[in-house]
C-alpha cells in the first residue's frame, strides 16, 4: 500500500512540475512600456497602417511567444528583434497583458488585406 502511494504522490509531483507555468503580466505596469510599440502599432494596440498587425484583443500568451520568438530569432524580421532583444521576460508579459487586454477594432478583414 505504502509503494501504491508513493507511486501515486510521485505522478501527481511530475504532473505539476510538468506543466507549463505562465508568467502573469501586469496590463498597468505593460502600458508604461509600450513607447516603442505604438509608433506602428498604435496606443490603443489598433494599428491603422495594414502593415503592422493590430495587437489589441489578442491573446495574451501569443503575443508573448511571439515576442520571444523576436527576441531568439525564430521568427525573423530584423525591426521586431531589434525592439525585443532589449525586453526582459516581464516585460514581455507586461506588454503582452497590456495589449491582451485592449478591445480590438477589427471586425472582420475587409481592408486589411493588401491587395483588398
Amino acid at each position: 500500500m505504502t509503494r501504491g502511494f508513493s507511486l501515486i504522490a510521485i505522478g501527481a509531483l511530475f504532473a505539476l512540475t510538468a506543466t507549463p507555468s505562465f508568467a502573469a503580466g501586469d496590463p498597468a505596469r505593460g502600458k508604461t512600456k509600450v513607447a516603442t510599440c505604438v509608433a506602428c502599432h498604435g496606443q490603443d494596440g489598433n494599428a491603422v497602417d495594414p502593415q503592422y498587425p493590430r495587437l489589441a484583443g489578442q491573446y495574451s500568451d501569443y503575443l508573448a511567444q511571439a515576442l520571444h520568438e523576436y527576441k531568439d530569432g525564430r521568427r525573423d524580421n530584423a525591426i521586431m528583434k531589434g525592439f525585443a532583444s532589449t525586453l526582459s521576460d516581464q516585460d514581455i508579459d507586461d506588454i503582452s497583458a497590456y495589449f491582451g487586454s485592449l478591445p480590438t477594432k477589427l471586425q472582420g478583414l475587409e481592408h486589411h488585406i493588401q491587395g483588398d
